[in-house]
């Protein structure tokens, strides 16, 4: 880690286009982790006076396929810069029609299909390590976006199951109806395995999904493109920054969520930062 992370930043940001200009007092943060770089450099500054660092879910150039981005890098240089909180927004496709495009979704369950990627930390030599992902997201999390979202008059959908996809390709039709029919709600490329490694690293996790699109299930055109999805995500990102923000003044500044409990009592094979 460089001699400018010297500080600490107990709320991490992991996002994507949009989120570059997010912090007041930016510097810029390089971190070396056993599972080589993290997507790009860090940024740690300020939101809403409070320490806050953010790395680049598929690099600043966006140059990082869901299923190359270093999942396991870009939650370990977040913990060791401090990081015990992540807030992790990501864009969805909706495998309902009553949740259109610009909605917000705060999913309590999530269904992991993907393959091929780094799924733990703890893949080496030494002791064996289980997490609990009975409830993948933190409560104290999804609580405090609910809570700014009530505030801000921002409407959040409280509760539904994330299903993650290898990508990058979209699903077929028949694939988006299995997963509806599955109790899906929203389908995404990122959050696993950044939910369950954010466990294994005791940190608090929280996804925040903003509808792009109608998946191939649900809509009755041609199906999703990628231009549809960042014109939609573009046109709502302001909301989704300020929403974002509005929690990371919400979070409670302490170490009692179970979440960063998640390790205690087990013998671990290396320490964590």
């Amino acid at each position: 880690m460089s001699d400018h992370a010297s500080g600490t930043a107990p709320v991490g940001v992991i996002g994507g286009s949009g989120f570059y200009s997010f912090l007041d007092d930016a510097r810029e943060v390089r971190v070396d982790t056993p599972f080589g770089a993290p997507s790009d450099a860090l940024t740690v500054g300020e939101v809403r006076g409070r320490p806050v660092a953010f790395v680049p879910r598929h690099g600043r150039d966006h140059r990082y396929q869901p299923h190359r981005v270093n999942y396991r890098a870009n939650l370990w240089a977040l913990r060791a810069v401090g990081v015990r909180q992540v807030l992790a927004p990501c864009a969805v496709g909706s495998l309902r029609a009553d949740y259109g495009p610009g909605t917000v979704v705060l999913p309590d369950q999530v269904l992991d299909r993907t393959w091929g990627r780094a799924h733990t930390v703890y893949d080496g030599e030494g002791p064996v390590v289980h997490v609990s992902m009975a409830d993948p997201y933190c409560p104290r999390g999804r609580s405090a976006v609910l809570s700014t979202a009530a505030r801000e008059g921002e409407e959040v959908v409280d509760g539904g199951t994330l299903v993650v996809i290898n990508g990058p390709r979209f699903s077929s039709r028949a694939e988006s109806q299995w997963h509806a029919a599955t109790g899906g709600t929203v389908v995404g490329m990122t959050g696993m395995p950044e939910a369950s490694i954010a466990r294994e690293l005791a940190m608090c996790f929280t996804s925040v999904a903003l509808v792009t699109d109608l998946d191939a299930g649900v809509e009755e055109g041609e199906g999703v493109t990628h231009h549809e999805v960042l014109e939609v995500f573009g046109r709502n990102v302001e909301r989704l920054k300020g929403l974002i923000a509005g929690v990371v003044g919400q979070l409670p500044d302490d170490d009692t969520c179970a979440c960063q409990h998640a390790l205690d009592g087990q013998r671990l094979p290396f320490e964590l930062p």
